[in-house]
């Protein structure tokens, strides 16, 4: 049985990445559904918690455990706590925080800067290079999220369907997802976790950035999230670094929307895992 060990959690509303630390090398690194206490109800997080992390963990129990997650508000991070500590009770040290300050953590270590995440939704900070000093809510995909994985989908759907793209583009999305339009209305309005499925049209989007009114879909997204989230910190001399798979893969648009907005990225990672490994270790 492995106990003299450290596991670092970040989970996302699409999965979960945890990774065991024994003696500062990483050891094991897995994967589960996304948990977001938000969202979820205790049931549905003690089920993936049970049933997907565990089996996968064998013999380990961690004497240290960091979970940074999306909805990790103080309320929500006391229940994800309280189920966390029944699982791997004391003397494991179970400590939850939000997902704003693993991504400030990994991109600026105990630096200053600027953190933002872009994955299926965003968020942003202030960071002192201890603790977050101010933050713009995101305020969700629907009354904001820009730049999102989320907001990206909608946007584009917008598009297909408002007659701004290509027939052929809403055919090829049709015979990609196996829907049809009322399929598709159906399942944004009337079916839980509509962010995801937005947020999953983005490779979709991604091949076919070659159409320019694609890819300005894509820049547009980005230089609203710039506008509405980054610029009103009004600290252009500090780092920005940016964490999350719609960063990452969007990364020649979004560096240009931030070009054309008059900011400058320091940093961009796909996950902010290797960096919370060295913030830990």
């Amino acid at each position: 049985m492995q106990t003299n060990v450290t596991l670092i959690a970040d989970s996302g509303s699409t999965k979960t990445d945890w990774c065991v630390i024994d003696q500062n090398n990483v050891t094991l690194e897995i994967s589960t559904q996304g948990i977001n206490p938000f969202h979820q109800p205790e049931d549905i997080i003690s089920d993936i918690l049970s049933k997907e992390l565990l089996p996968q963990l064998g013999d380990i129990v961690p004497q240290e455990l960091h979970f940074y997650g999306s909805g990790c508000n103080i309320e929500n991070a006391e229940m994800l706590c309280g189920l966390l500590s029944a699982l791997f009770p004391e003397p494991c040290q179970v400590n939850v925080y939000n997902d704003l300050l693993g991504a400030a953590r990994a991109l600026c270590g105990t630096s200053s800067g600027i953190a933002c995440i872009l994955g299926t939704g965003v968020n942003s900070c202030l960071y002192d290079g201890t603790r977050i000093v101010k933050n713009v809510p995101p305020l969700g995909y629907i009354l904001g999220d820009e730049g999102s994985g989320a907001v990206l989908g909608k946007n584009f759907l917008n598009a297909v369907y408002k007659g701004f793209l290509p027939h052929v583009i809403r055919q090829q999305l049709e015979e990609h997802l196996s829907m049809n339009y009322q399929q598709i209305i159906s399942r944004v309005y009337r079916k839980p976790m509509a962010n995801r499925f937005l947020a999953s049209l983005a490779p979709f989007i991604h091949s076919h950035l070659h159409i320019p009114v694609v890819r300005g879909i894509v820049v547009s997204n980005f230089r609203e999230f710039f506008r509405r989230n980054v610029i009103p910190y009004g600290s252009h001399t500090l780092p920005l670094g940016v964490v999350g798979s719609i960063a990452f893969f969007f990364n020649d648009e979004l560096r240009e929307a931030a070009r054309l907005e008059g900011c400058s990225i320091s940093k961009i990672l796909r996950s902010p895992m290797p960096g919370l490994v060295e913030y830990h270790s």
